[in-house]
């Protein structure tokens, strides 16, 4: 049930995991660049990367198979090899070109994470500034298939390489939310809360049946606990209130809809279940930044908000 509801919150807010480069060096080398996104994965297949960024006391060692996802980082460095030698400048080879020799390289794959403005704020809060997934945390066999699969398909000179690429960085990363949830160190918020099996039976209901005006005592008794016990545990876990957890969920709902369809406000203010069309407007423009109706037309007009929440 937890990877159904990872997988309805990939499709609510339209995660994609997008590979943008790599390289293979050998002998003393680095990369250095600046980060203009707001969430950047790199996966070493082969070799041993020292990784290097704001934020990090000292560097983090990436071994064969793991991947490190940078959150609102400014900047990166990637040193690999040893010997006297001076270490070389290594840049990226955006066509994936670039040959490998598994026994002595050191292999980097990086990439990108796209998602809606929602999206971009569930994973930056879900995520720390920066979530290693390595062998420290259990659940990763499928993981590291899925980084040898990619570089296989980069240097096979296959047919359709190029859309095997692209299906691989989505399922590299739906593989790194799956690790990352399995490991017991997980900061609170809806990662957290999706792998909760006390809690489930309460998110359950608010997923499933958003529009009900569901009450702090109808969900705790879904999850066989006092009222007072459950709202502690779901903030701890969750990162905020059940209630709280009931807005933005509708509110990530209510993007999708103004986002994808012809719909109009107060229809979906009554779907969501609010009591009238300004109530909801007022609950949108909280946790989203705008008025529906300026999303909306925003969207259609294809411009960017100028202070939207999580953007």
């Amino acid at each position: 049930m937890a990877v159904d509801r990872l997988s309805e919150v990939f499709d609510l807010v339209e995660v994609r995991g997008v590979l943008s480069g790599g390289f293979a060096a050998r002998g003393r080398w680095f990369a250095r660049g600046e980060v203009h996104l707001p969430l950047k994965f790199l996966a070493v297949p082969y070799g041993q990367v020292r990784l290097t960024t704001d934020g990090l006391d000292s560097p983090l060692i990436l071994e064969p198979g793991d991947v490190a996802i940078l959150n609102d980082r400014s900047w990166l460095r990637l040193d690999g090899g040893t010997g006297d030698e001076p270490p070389r400048e290594v840049l990226p080879d955006e066509h994936f070109s670039f040959a490998v020799d598994r026994g002595r390289d050191d292999v980097v794959v990086g990439g990108r994470i796209d998602l809606t403005p929602a999206g971009r704020a569930l994973l930056l809060n879900a995520l720390p500034p920066v979530a290693h997934i390595g062998p420290s945390i259990p659940a990763t066999s499928s993981l590291r298939g899925c980084v040898h699969r990619i570089v296989d398909e980069m240097t096979g000179g296959k047919p359709g390489a190029a859309f095997a690429i692209r299906q691989h960085g989505q399922l590299l990363l739906l593989e790194v939310l799956r690790a990352f949830m399995s490991n017991s160190d997980l900061p609170p918020g809806w990662l957290a809360a999706l792998r909760d099996e006390r809690l489930r039976p309460a998110l359950d209901l608010m997923h499933d049946h958003p529009d009900r005006a569901w009450s702090l005592q109808e969900l705790a008794h879904a999850a066989a606990m006092s009222r007072t016990t459950f709202a502690v545990r779901f903030r701890e876990v969750a990162g905020v209130p059940p209630l709280t957890y009931l807005t933005q969920w509708r509110m990530l709902l209510a993007q999708r809809a103004l986002r994808d369809g012809d719909v109009r406000i107060a229809s979906l203010a009554a779907e969501l279940g609010y009591a009238s069309e300004a109530a909801f407007s007022t609950a949108f423009k909280r946790e989203v930044g705008e008025a529906p109706l300026r999303f909306k037309n925003r969207l259609a007009a294809g411009t960017r908000p100028r202070a939207a929440a999580g953007a």
